[in-house]
This record gives C-alpha cells, structure tokens and sequence, in this order.
C-alpha cells in the first residue's frame, strides 16, 4: 500500500495513543470550499510516496506496546479506499486486532455513503466527517476526545 507517513505514536489526533497513517490521495475539497489553499496537509501532496506492506504495516502496529488505535489521516483515507479497507480487514482478521480504528475525511456522511456503509459492517470503526471551513473556532469532540477545527467538523462510531 502507498501512504506518505506513519507516526508509530501520536497523541494529537485521538484519546487514545494511536499509529497515524497518512494516506496519500486528496481532491482538496476544503481549497474549494474556502476559495484558497487552506489544507494543512497540503504539503504531504509534494512528499515521496512510502509503499509499505500491509502486514508490514499491521505488525508494526501490534509489536507496538504503546498503543491503542490506529489513526487514518494525512490527506484523505477514502480518496484511497481500497487500500485503507485492505489495511482495516487484514488488522482485523489476520491479525485479530479490533482496537478502535479512527478515520479522518473531508467529506460528508452522505456524501461517502457507500463507503461508510461498508465500514459499518467492521467492529470498533469511528469516522470524523466535514471540510475545514476557516476562521471558525476549534471545538471538543466528545467521541475523539480532542480539539477539531470547524462547526460542521465532528465524529461517529459507525460500527
């Protein structure tokens, strides 16, 4: 699978100490909301893609002691779906992990209806919906237990 970073503990994104995995693909829906360049992500577009195996992936996450979920971000997970499903069904069933998986998109619930559908039928699954919109102010999500940066920013177990 190809992501542009992972970080084996990160403590920003989530409650709970997670891996984050930065996926590589975004439509920079949130620039075209607000009318400028305003992803703070943005930069991952110009980084080297990391091809990385998914089970390479998975025993890093496992071997970790530290750690209590993963964290899909970067740019956006659901521009690169199948790979981020691989990585979730393999964690799940290869590897029998069903520690809390958090997704972060971009896009509305009814926009990715299909997706979350599919991510509806794999346990301990949370997905934070919404563009970033500037100039609003950050407010606690109750579900992720940490600071998102928009109004119509928030999160849901899905499964």
């Amino acid at each position: 699978m190809i992501v542009k970073n992972i970080i084996d503990e990160d403590v920003i994104n989530y409650k709970k100490t997670s891996m984050f995995i930065a996926f590589p693909r975004c439509s920079f829906k949130c620039d075209k909301l607000n009318g400028c360049q305003v992803c703070q992500n943005s930069q991952l577009a110009n980084e080297p893609d990391i091809e990385i195996d998914v089970d390479e992936l998975c025993k890093r996450y496992i071997n970790n002691g530290l750690t209590e979920a993963v964290v899909a971000g970067g740019l956006d997970p659901m521009d690169s779906f199948d790979d981020l499903i691989e990585f979730i069904w393999t964690l799940r069933l290869v590897y029998e992990c069903e520690d809390d998986v958090v997704i972060y998109t971009g896009y509305d619930d009814y926009e990715i209806a299909d997706k979350i559908d599919t991510l509806s039928r794999i346990p301990n699954i949370i997905v934070k919906f919404g563009r970033y919109i500037k100039d609003q102010q950050p407010h606690y999500d109750e579900v992720l237990g940490v600071n998102l940066a928009s109004d119509n920013q928030y999160a849901k177990h899905i499964s």
